[in-house]
């Protein structure tokens, strides 16, 4: 998954389907339910039977139908993935598909949506290649590690299922790189315990035991999600989502929009700095939140490949009782800001002109989703890259990121050591800047993926082979 699977996981696919139907039903409509039916059920699920169920699915689906290598021998690939992987490798060497088709479980995803449950540790994690650090830059509430002292800022030091084997992470970086640090982290599964050694932002060292449990993660945090901050008299939105994959977004966005307009906040911050995408039916309905006065006017256009041209779908702004009308609106992003995050500013870009700017590096370079298809027997949801969105002015040409097509940028760091919300965190005092008419530099590497490891940049740290909620939420564990 990602760049070398183990870069920043931006990958991610967005989920388009919020429930599956168990592969008898019709093509969903963008951001429906059911799933779609290639092929008849199973009698088994062995390696080949689902590697050729996956073929077809793809062979059937995909948006990019000449970027598929038809002639890949299945029998030369031990798992599902690793064949989707070869198949679909002709739109991955174009940019097309960057390990966005994967094969995942259905009854982990829809936990995820249905109820936003996980296990872990609930943190995100970013590593640095060059020094061989790896922190903590998010701290999921009513989890085990933000409960240990565990959270933005916190620098892994050690780790060892017991204190007497403790590994120090600088090491396990020097030689297998993020994926031994993956590794030596454990399983997502409740029970598993590791002892580790981290130092606080405010320079404590402590070593705890922490055992992984079951958690629900919330989109938007109680903590910081959702700020008014004064910037000289100028009343100021904040808005931190972390993930359009959870259903319960959207009360969420609605508050917090019911926040905004009770308050007279026309000016926003949009951080999506580590959201890796989620349903599409949240980004419409964000779009729909910031979209008064504009009813029955295009949000975006969703097109599939010319065979399948009959799903083909556009979305218009409608009214929401929480709807505001922002003048001026920033959105933070980073190389793990992708599908969803991307859709939502791509679509926003025919309506603020001028008054629009990307805060921080560059975006992934998503401009296209999946649908899920199901086979309930072996629990699989092979997500296939069908369709690609495009704004109401037919824009969606963002493979390399949305820096190059943006009115402004502000090139800013993720100053991990100052909580997500503070105006003084580096990302948002260049956004608020940005909304005041103050100076910024712009993002100078605006053709580039800012994912690719080439440079120092953190990168948020993703196993080789990720879970359901991994490939929807990059960096957690």
């Amino acid at each position: 998954m990602g760049i070398g699977r183990s870069a920043l996981s931006a990958t991610l696919a967005f989920s388009l389907v919020a429930c599956g139907g168990g592969g008898s039903s019709s093509p969903p409509p963008i951001g429906g339910g059911g799933t779609p039916t290639p092929s008849p059920s199973p009698s088994t699920c062995s390696v080949r039977d689902r590697q050729n169920w996956s073929f077809a699915t793809i062979d059937e689906w995909h948006l990019f139908p000449n970027l598929i290598d038809r002639n890949v021998n299945a029998a030369n690939y031990a798992t599902v993935q690793d064949y989707i992987d070869a198949v679909v490798k002709p739109a991955r060497d174009q940019g097309r598909d960057r390990y966005f088709t994967y094969i995942t479980s259905k009854s982990a995803e829809e936990a995820l949506i249905n109820s936003g449950s996980s296990a872990g540790f609930g943190i995100r994690l970013g590593y640095d290649s060059v020094a061989n650090r790896v922190f903590v830059v998010e701290a999921y509430e009513n989890a085990p590690g933000l409960a240990a002292g565990i959270d933005r800022g916190t620098e892994l030091l050690a780790i060892g299922t017991t204190s007497a084997n403790l590994q120090l992470v600088s090491s396990l970086m020097a030689t297998g790189g993020a994926q031994a640090v993956s590794d030596a982290l454990g399983p997502s599964d409740p029970g598993v315990t590791r002892v580790i050694r981290f130092r606080t932002a405010s320079g404590v060292t402590i070593e705890a035991s922490i055992t992984k449990a079951d958690y629900s993660l919330d989109p938007v945090s109680d903590r910081y999600g959702v700020r008014i901050i004064n910037d000289g008299g100028n009343k100021v939105g904040y808005l931190n989502l972390r993930t359009f994959i959870v259903s319960s977004a959207d009360p969420d966005l609605r508050a917090a929009f019911q926040q905004f307009k009770d308050d007279g906040v026309t000016e926003l911050i949009i951080d999506f700095r580590y959201n890796g995408g989620g349903l599409v039916r949240i980004a419409d309905l964000m779009g729909n939140l910031m979209g008064a006065g504009k009813t029955g006017q295009v949000w975006s256009k969703t097109i599939l490949r010319s065979s399948k041209s009959s799903y083909n779908e556009t979305a218009f702004f409608s009214a929401q009782t929480q709807s505001i009308a922002p003048t001026k609106v920033a959105f933070i992003g980073r190389g793990g800001t992708a599908s969803a995050s991307e859709l939502v500013i791509n679509s926003m870009l025919p309506y603020l002109g001028n008054n629009v700017a990307l805060i921080g590096t560059n975006t992934y370079g998503k401009p296209v989703g999946q649908y899920g298809f199901d086979r309930d027997l072996c629990d699989d949801r092979l997500r296939v890259v069908t369709f690609q969105t495009v704004n109401a002015n037919t824009q969606g040409e963002y493979f390399t990121g949305l820096a190059g097509v943006m009115p402004n940028t502000c090139r800013a760091n993720d100053d991990i050591f100052t909580p997500l919300g503070d105006p003084r965190e580096a990302s948002i005092a260049t956004a608020l800047d940005f909304l005041a008419g103050r100076s910024c530099t712009a993002i100078s590497d605006a053709g580039l993926r800012t994912t690719q490891a080439a440079s120092a940049e953190r990168q948020l740290m993703q196993p080789e082979q990720p879970n359901a909620v991994q490939h929807q939420i990059p960096g957690l564990f």
